[in-house]
């Protein structure tokens, strides 16, 4: 038979494993858990094992210290041009104070996704649908500021908030295709232009040279002929210069005289006959002493020379 005793033993064993194991918290890493005292805030247990005050503490609320994604759902969104466009995106929050976090606001993450999406509807309608494309880094920051202020009184810090999706009606996106053909052409178009200027003016650039080059060696060549031109001229003047010279010294020499009286009557029969062989019609001097007085003529001017 079993001593009572041992059963009331037994039972506050086993009551005070239940309470050791109901009381004894283990908060995991990037965890902390808001701890209440007869329902009034107490203190924050960070990660580790933890004891608590069997039927005075208990753990209220439990938050992840890790960022944290939201999909912040597609709303329609009116631009500045009042064009009805479709936006989505996601937020990156992550919470810093567990008491605020607990006890600031009831649901922290529904209160800045609602925040989130009203923010972005004032943020598009401040901007014409084109810029909406472009303006997204914009945008995103606004958001983040705006939020940020709103959620720190809740010990949450908004990190970013990325738009993923802008989605304009059928019949714009058809309009803006259409802008953005007819823009690529016109760029083509003027790009074709551009090419076939340039072409033409580098041909005629290359005309131009051609004919500069030309003309310049015309004008080497008429120089250089001119040139040459001179160059003989002078050398059969100084060559006719020194032959006369050394024709008057030897003139002058004994003997001289009779040797030019007797070249210049070879050269006269000389001349005559060749006019007699290539005329028919031959006029014989009548004074056949006419050469013996061009003779003395020119024996004359060597020796007045």
């Amino acid at each position: 038979m079993i001593d009572g005793g041992l059963i009331v033993a037994l039972v506050a064993a086993f009551l005070v494993i239940v309470i050791v194991a109901k009381t004894a918290i283990i908060v995991p890493q990037q965890s902390a858990f808001v701890i209440e005292n007869l329902g009034k805030y107490n203190r924050t247990l960070r990660a580790g094992f933890h004891i608590l005050i069997p039927f005075f503490e208990k753990s209220a609320y439990k938050h992840s210290l890790k960022e944290i994604a939201i999909d912040i759902p597609e709303q329609i969104c009116i631009t500045k041009d009042n064009v009805q466009v479709g936006v989505d995106g996601v937020l990156y929050m992550q919470v810093l104070d567990p008491e605020r976090a607990s006890y600031g606001i009831t649901d922290y993450s529904f209160a800045i996704s609602q925040l989130a999406q009203t923010t972005l509807r004032s943020e598009i309608g401040k901007i014409v649908l084109d810029r909406t494309f472009e303006e997204r880094g914009a945008i995103n920051g606004n958001v983040v500021r705006e939020l940020d202020l709103a959620s720190d009184a809740w010990g949450v810090k908004v990190l970013r908030y990325e738009i993923k999706n802008i989605n304009p009606p059928q019949d714009v996106l058809s309009a803006m295709e259409k802008q953005m053909r007819a823009e690529r052409e016109k760029r083509a178009v003027v790009l074709t232009s551009e090419g076939e200027r340039d072409a033409k003016i580098n041909e005629a650039e290359g005309e131009k040279q051609r004919v500069i080059k030309e003309s310049e060696a015309v004008k080497e060549a008429q120089i250089n002929e001119a040139e040459g031109e001179a160059a003989a001229i002078l050398a059969v003047a100084t060559a006719t210069a020194e032959g006369l010279r050394n024709v008057a010294l030897a003139v002058k020499e004994e003997g001289g005289v009779d040797a030019m009286r007797l070249r210049i009557a070879e050269d006269y029969v000389k001349q005559f006959g060749k006019l007699a062989k290539e005329a028919n019609t031959l006029v014989v001097p009548a004074n056949l002493s006419d050469v013996s007085s061009m003779i003395a003529l020119a024996t004359n001017i060597v020796k007045n020379s």
